[in-house]
């Protein structure tokens, strides 16, 4: 599509505003990343990083992301290939520029009702002041969805005075800049100007909830995209796949579309987004290797156990350990059956009475996992992946000496709940024997760490479930563990 000047647009702008939020015909879809084809031009790009977003301004590709976490005092980033530079936007309005951008103004000075949410760049043509083609202007939009126009941007309308059922998180302008979509944290769409309504997420059950949008370049579709990696498309955006099942190790905060040919990258867990390089090697050690020697460098996996073999307790080594892990360590905690009404009296699941063994169980490993966070932090210890061990040589049986898988699951389920919580990666370390066996049919969405219990000279050949052990959680395998020394070695897969 040519570009546009200002006074082109100008000329073809037309008066319509139209508004929607309506759930429209679900044409998007949620994978996980795999080999997809890319037939022609376009896919789009996550971004799994604490940087807010990027807006561009290069002819012919626009896009825009939320405003979720803190990065130069909340700013957002609009970016440019053939602009002579760029503009940050502040949560509170200000903008700064840099590189003879121009500036047209801000909403720093000005009260706001809302903090500025997005940013979209006007993609009509001026000659800047030191000659060069820049962006004749921009909008801003506030988490209400009141548009704030500069320079020659036009005011196409916004939902002042419309009831929003969630906060506006993102805002992306037309191909011509004759109008913009706003999209509010439940995917609702709301089009002025020429853009066009191609469906939203409004009316659907998200399991996270949007945080940006990005526009097809030929202004024909978009591409919405939630925290947790999930993808939804609209429109002729085409779907490249997602991120939607794969354990992030922090949420997405965006996207922006690129173009390309040839076929999207595969992404595992451990692909880039897991906490661990493929191929490498560490080890893993806690209270049986206390009065020892720690393995010798080098390796790049630490893992160490923060409990003495059962939940509630502490290993009485784990100062020492975690100094030898170093920053950059995983930890583990063990898990059992309650061992006492007290421990899993009260938590989450509420005050269970002390016939309810599932209330009791969840709390119980709730409070577990919260005592290990305790335990650790105390000691100046922490790690962004935990791992839960649930093994069969710990006790898991009821107090007349059943085991009840259903209880036994709220003991796991409430684990990975509290350190989710707390923003942990959760991994469970088990075989498919000794997990079901403890919990059932249970199969939770976390990546698995495989003990083999036996030498191996190619470990890699365990990362697949296949004829050397078969899955139990509904995640992939990160790490595989064998015996070829005195200590117990890691792979990663």
């Amino acid at each position: 599509m040519a570009k546009q000047t200002l006074e082109e647009r100008k000329s073809n702008e037309g008066a319509k505003v139209t508004v929607n939020n309506r759930s429209a015909k679900k044409i998007a879809k949620s994978k996980n990343i795999t080999s997809v084809p890319v037939a022609k031009k376009y896919g789009a790009v996550l971004a799994i990083f604490s940087l807010l977003g990027i807006v561009s301004t290069t002819p012919g590709i626009y896009s825009n992301t939320s405003t979720n976490k803190t990065v130069l005092q909340h700013s957002k980033l609009s970016s440019s290939t053939n602009y002579p530079g760029y503009l940050m936007l502040t949560q509170n309005g200000g903008i700064l520029s840099f590189g003879g951008s121009p500036l047209y103004g801000s909403m720093g000075n000005q009260t706001l009702s809302s903090p500025i949410a997005a940013m979209a760049v006007d993609p009509a043509v001026v000659t800047g002041p030191n000659g060069l083609p820049t962006t004749s202007g921009y909008w801003l939009t506030n988490s209400q969805g009141d548009v704030f126009p500069f320079g020659g941007a036009p005011n196409y309308g916004s939902t002042a005075g419309i009831h929003l059922n969630k906060p506006i998180v993102g805002m992306a302008s037309t191909p011509n800049g004759g109008g913009y979509w706003l999209v509010a944290s439940d995917g609702g769409i709301f089009s002025f100007g020429n853009a066009q309504f191609y469906g939203s997420t409004g009316g659907m059950r998200l399991n996270k909830p949007i945080v940006g949008m990005t526009t097809n370049p030929n202004g024909g579709g978009y591409w919405l995209v939630a925290s947790d990696g999930g993808i939804f498309s609209f429109g002729d955006a085409p779907f490249r796949g997602s991120a939607g099942g794969t354990n992030l190790l922090s949420p997405v905060m965006g996207m922006s579309v690129t173009t390309g040919v040839g076929t999207a990258p595969t992404a595992e867990a451990n692909s880039g987004i897991g906490p661990y390089t493929s191929a490498t090697t560490g080890y893993d050690i806690s209270w049986p290797q206390c009065g020892g020697n720690y393995p010798s460098t080098p390796y790049n996996a630490a893992i160490v156990g923060v409990n003495y073999g059962s939940a509630f307790t502490t290993n009485p080594c784990l100062t020492s350990e975690a100094a030898w892990a170093g920053n950059s360590r995983s930890l583990y905690i063990n898990l059992n059956s309650p061992t006492g009404y007290s421990q899993g009296n009260t938590g989450p699941a509420g005050t269970c009475s002390s016939s309810d063994l599932n209330c009791q169980s969840y709390n119980y490993g709730y409070n577990a996992a919260i005592s290990s966070m305790q335990s650790a932090s105390s000691q100046g210890i922490g790690a962004r992946t935990w791992w839960l061990d649930v093994e069969t040589g710990n006790n898991w049986g009821t107090p007349n000496g059943t085991i009840d898988t259903a209880a036994n699951a709220q003991v796991v389920a409430g684990a990975i709940a509290a350190l989710q919580s707390h923003g942990m990666v959760v991994g469970i370390y088990s075989t498919h024997y000794q997990f079901t066996t403890i919990v059932g049919n249970y199969s939770p969405n976390v990546p698995m760490w495989v003990p083999t219990g036996v030498t191996l000279n190619n470990p890699s050949t365990w990362c697949q479930p296949g004829p050397y052990h078969e899955a139990f959680t509904s995640n992939s395998v990160w790490m595989v563990q064998y015996s070829n020394s005195t200590y117990d070695q890691d792979y990663a897969c």
